[in-house]
């Protein structure tokens, strides 16, 4: 069998290793370099070891309730039920989890988790050490890498995936498989201001959009709490406040707790939307506050945050440091069944870009890399079996908008703003509208799409369509989804990033 499996972040990697460890003929392609997207960037770990008090049924249980009543128990179920499996065999390609004196494997604690049960490599350099060892147990096999090759399309023939087309040194070149896992990650760059690299710019959720594949909770987009404030953001680890950091406004008041009791290990979307309230509130960014922790425990337990605030002129050891919320994760995607299936022959997706029905209406803090690893190696199980029905989700279509005035020349940037706006944190049915009609317009009149660039704009104005479209059909407020009553919108929000 050969299968062609497209992206290189933990869900890709692992997929192709899984799959070239089961005898099948291998193709990875990934649109910038081998081990390139979100993962190496991840400071969070990876859920799933429980302590003599933990267990995978309350871990479970702590999804659920971030995932606020969306989320599939049985998705769920899987995720918890693998993650043992799926660490280990982490530890055994060589990612060194961070270990206590004895070699017992330091578990952190983090949002909306009820007990400490997260692996970190490095302090706050997770993700960097999950892709190097993957990386590298990918370069010691046979499996082809195509590296710089976009997707541009799938091929399908009589409803079935057969390949993928790709533009490579901006020529479009075919490749046949017998199957094809999306793992291309999520759209982060639909945003001005967002944690992801340039890379995710929503191409393999077009890619499947277009080939007619249901995706589902486009709606869903977390923005992470805390992301240094500065030209280039910069995710502060969600890992500090596990620690005890506090937010804290510019009265030095912990402003967190007029919102929940849980204060800031509340979940992420209370969190940023309390974040991005009181900044609005008081002009200015909100700071976290890890002074009490001190340098020495802010330097070893994370080197990376430490290094780069350093380099930025802040002492984060002796004074608060401003924060502000980013675009982070899309807990929607194509939707798949508990194996990766989607509702098209022949393409399976995982990772960020599918949609499991893990996260529900907002992701648990470090189930991302977990999700990527266990649906993954699930996914692969299932090459072989027979293709089942998928339902499709219903989809809710949005005919009336309202109708832009004065409609600017399309470029990347106004796409961000215009989403960073009206379908980000803080959402009102007039900005949806506006912004549905917005991009509608600038699709009718797109050129076809000849560059990288101009692929990944015209994969960026479709999934932007999309998640409009389903913004404006949840009517009611439900997790990372938040809609303004009428009148309630305080200023504009987040301008300080």
């Amino acid at each position: 069998m050969t299968v062609v499996v497209v992206g290189s972040g933990i869900a890709g990697l692992t997929a192709a290793l899984h799959a070239h460890e089961r005898g099948h003929s291998v193709v990875l392609v990934t649109k910038g370099r081998l081990g390139d997207g979100c993962t190496p960037f991840a400071q969070g770990g990876v859920a799933g070891v429980y302590g003599p008090d933990d267990s995978a049924e309350q871990h479970a249980a702590d999804t659920l309730d971030a995932g606020a009543g969306l989320s599939d128990p049985r998705a769920v179920a899987a995720l918890v039920q693998d993650a043992g499996a799926r660490i280990a065999e982490l530890i055994a390609r060589g990612v060194a989890f961070d270990r206590s004196p004895d070699g017992r494997l330091l578990l952190g604690r983090e949002a909306a988790h009820r007990h400490a049960r997260i692996v970190h490599a490095g302090g706050d350099a997770t993700g960097a050490a999950i892709s190097q060892a993957l990386v590298g147990a990918v370069r010691s096999t046979e499996i082809e890498v195509r590296e710089h090759a976009l997707l541009v399309d799938l091929l399908v023939t009589d409803g079935r995936v057969h390949g993928v087309r790709l533009l490579t040194d901006e020529a479009v070149a075919e490749r046949e498989a017998t199957s094809v896992i999306l793992a291309t990650g999520g759209a982060g760059q639909l945003y001005a201001h967002t944690t992801n690299p340039a890379g995710a710019t929503g191409d393999g959720i077009a890619a499947a959009l277009r080939a007619g594949a249901a995706v589902a909770d486009l709606e869903f987009v977390q923005f992470h709490p805390t992301v240094l404030v500065g030209d280039a953001p910069f995710l502060v680890s969600e890992a500090v406040r596990g620690e005890g950091a506090t937010l804290v406004d510019e009265d030095g008041r912990r402003f967190i707790f007029d919102t929940h009791p849980d204060g800031e290990l509340a979940p992420r979307d209370v969190v940023a939307r309390a974040i991005a309230r009181r900044a609005a509130e008081q002009g200015s960014p909100v700071r976290l506050d890890a002074t009490a922790l001190g340098a020495e425990r802010l330097a070893k337990r994370f080197p990376t945050i430490d290094r780069v605030t350093r380099e930025r002129g802040l002492d984060w050891a002796r004074e608060p440091i401003p924060v502000t919320p980013a675009a982070h994760y899309l807990m929607g995607g194509v939707v798949t069944d508990l194996d990766g299936r989607t509702t098209l022959p022949g393409l399976f997706a995982v990772g960020e870009v599918a949609r499991t029905g893990v996260h529900g209406a907002n992701r648990l803090a470090s189930n991302s890399l977990l999700e990527g690893a266990v649906f993954a190696a699930r996914a692969v199980a299932a090459l072989e079996e027979p293709w089942p029905f998928v339902p499709a989700l219903p989809v809710d279509s949005v005919s009336d908008a309202v109708s832009p005035i004065g409609l600017a020349p399309f470029d990347r940037a106004a796409l961000q703003r215009l989403m960073w706006d009206d379908v980000g944190l803080l959402r009102t049915d007039e900005g949806l509208r506006r912004a549905f009609a917005t991009v509608r317009a600038w699709i009718a009149s797109a050129p076809a799409p000849r560059t990288v660039a101009e692929h990944e704009d015209a994969a960026l104005l479709l999934v932007a369509e999309a998640t409009a479209s389903a913004a404006l059909a949840r009517v009611e407020p439900v997790g990372a989804h938040y809609r303004e009553p009428a009148g309630d919108l305080v200023g504009p929000v987040l301008e300080t990033v």
